[in-house]
C-alpha cells in the first residue's frame, strides 16, 4: 500500500476538473487535516486513514468501501449517497454526519459516536433489520444443518448492526427441521456455543445480552428474518 503525501493529494485536487471522478484506491493517508475539503465523487476503496481529520468534508457520491478509518474524526462529514460498504469506523466521532442515501452494509460502527446522524429512507443497512416492536417469527441455523424456527416475543430485547443477522435476548423454539423440511427434530445445538441447546416447545434466554447494536459478534441469540438467509449462514 503506497503512502499518499499531503502535497501530492493537494496537487491532484487542485488539478481536478469539475465533477471529475477520481480513483485513489489502495492508498495510505497519515496525519492529515482534510477538514471541510471537497472530496466528493472520489473512490477511496481499500484505503487506510490513520489519524486523519475529515470534519465537515464533502464525501458525497464517494466510496470508502472496505476502507480503514478507525478513530478518525468524521464530524459533520457529508456521506450522502456514499458507498460505505465494509468501512471500518470503530471509535469515530461521526456527530452530525449526513448518511442519506448511503450504503452501510457491513460497516463497522463499534464505539462510534453517532449523535445527530442524518439518515433517510434511502439509507441502506442503518436501521434495524428486525421489527423494533411486537412479536415476530425468526430463523437460525444450528449444527447438522438444522433450521430452528423461533418466536421472538414482544417483550424481547432485539437488535441488529449492519448485517442481515439480528440478535435477541429470548425466544421460544417453534420447530426444528432439516434444510429440505422433510425431517423434524426435538433439539438442535448452537454452531457457536456447543452447550447452548434449542429444544422444541421450550424457551431459550441469554442473561448477559449485549444491548449495543453495533457489536455484531457478541452475546445474544443470533437469528435471521427468513429461512433462506439462515440456510446460507
Amino acid at each position: 500500500m503506497r503512502k499518499m503525501e499531503y502535497e501530492e493529494l493537494e496537487q491532484i485536487l487542485n488539478e481536478r476538473k469539475d465533477n471529475e471522478k477520481l480513483e485513489l484506491r489502495d492508498l495510505e493517508f497519515d496525519d492529515m487535516d482534510l477538514s471541510d475539503r471537497d472530496l466528493h465523487n472520489i473512490d477511496f476503496e481499500v484505503c487506510m486513514f490513520c489519524n486523519v481529520k475529515l470534519d465537515g468534508a464533502d464525501l458525497s457520491e464517494s466510496s470508502v468501501k472496505n476502507a480503514q478509518l478507525d478513530g478518525c474524526s468524521l464530524r459533520s462529514v457529508n456521506f450522502q449517497n456514499a458507498e460505505m460498504w465494509g468501512a471500518c469506523m470503530r471509535g469515530c466521532d461521526m456527530t452530525g454526519c449526513n448518511i442519506c442515501g448511503a450504503n452501510l452494509y457491513a460497516a463497522v460502527l463499534e464505539n462510534a459516536i453517532l449523535t445527530d446522524v442524518k439518515s433517510d429512507e434511502n439509507t441502506k443497512w442503518y436501521r434495524l433489520r428486525c421489527p423494533e416492536t411486537g412479536a415476530f417469527v425468526a430463523y437460525k441455523k444450528c449444527v447438522y444443518d438444522r433450521i430452528v424456527q423461533l418466536l421472538v416475543p414482544a417483550d424481547a430485547k432485539r437488535t441488529s448492526s449492519t448485517y442481515p443477522a439480528c440478535r435477541c435476548n429470548k425466544a421460544k423454539v417453534l420447530t426444528i427441521k432439516s434444510f429440505d423440511e422433510t425431517e423434524e427434530f426435538d433439539e438442535a445445538w448452537s454452531l457457536v456455543d456447543e452447550n447452548f441447546v434449542y429444544r422444541k416447545g421450550q424457551w431459550v434466554e441469554v442473561k448477559d445480552f449485549n444491548e449495543d447494536r453495533w457489536f455484531d459478534s457478541t452475546t445474544g441469540i443470533h437469528f435471521w428474518m427468513n429461512r433462506e438467509e439462515a440456510m446460507k449462514y
